[in-house]
């Protein structure tokens, strides 16, 4: 016995109807794709965990900001060799007192982010704070490579 996919008939009367069903259907078939299950919260159950980094910049400075809720600041390493930023650390997992958890959504493990920084920084006026979850780490640019302003002789 096969299977046979259920086709919508086919309305002289409302042609644009077919249109909507047949992207309803290509809808379907590429959210059924394999691809998407190792997506997301799957895919990071073997590989550990990535807390999202935002980076910005301005004349003087370069700011990383990085989500790390339930940490503890002991438990959060950063470095800066060579013009990269790395941040790791673990999150370990609280366990409670009940037998065991019904639903578990919070990653835990260790993790590592490494950003390349786009200038120089001046690595001796780094500056790190982290509060309520959120670490944010001050990179003070390089006299060299902060922006200067030329003056215009005159003859």
């Amino acid at each position: 016995m096969s299977l046979i996919r259920y086709q919508t008939p086919t309305s002289v009367m409302w042609p644009s109807l077919n249109r909507w069903a047949n992207l309803r259907d290509d809808l379907d078939t590429l959210l059924d794709l394999p691809f998407w299950n190792t997506s997301g919260r799957q895919s990071q159950l073997f590989s550990g965990w990535t807390p999202a980094l935002d980076l910005y910049q301005n004349n003087d400075n370069i700011v990383a900001v990085i989500e790390l809720p339930g940490m503890r600041k002991e438990d959060i390493e950063i470095s800066l060799q060579d013009g990269t930023l790395t941040i790791s650390g673990e999150r370990k997992e609280e366990r409670g007192t009940e037998d065991g958890a019904t639903r578990t959504e919070r990653y835990t493990g260790k993790f590592r982010r490494s950003i390349t920084l786009p200038t120089r920084v001046d690595a001796n006026k780094v500056n790190a704070t982290y509060k309520d979850g959120i670490l944010t780490v001050t990179l003070p640019k390089a006299e060299e490579a902060k922006p200067k302003q030329i003056q215009i002789n005159l003859n």
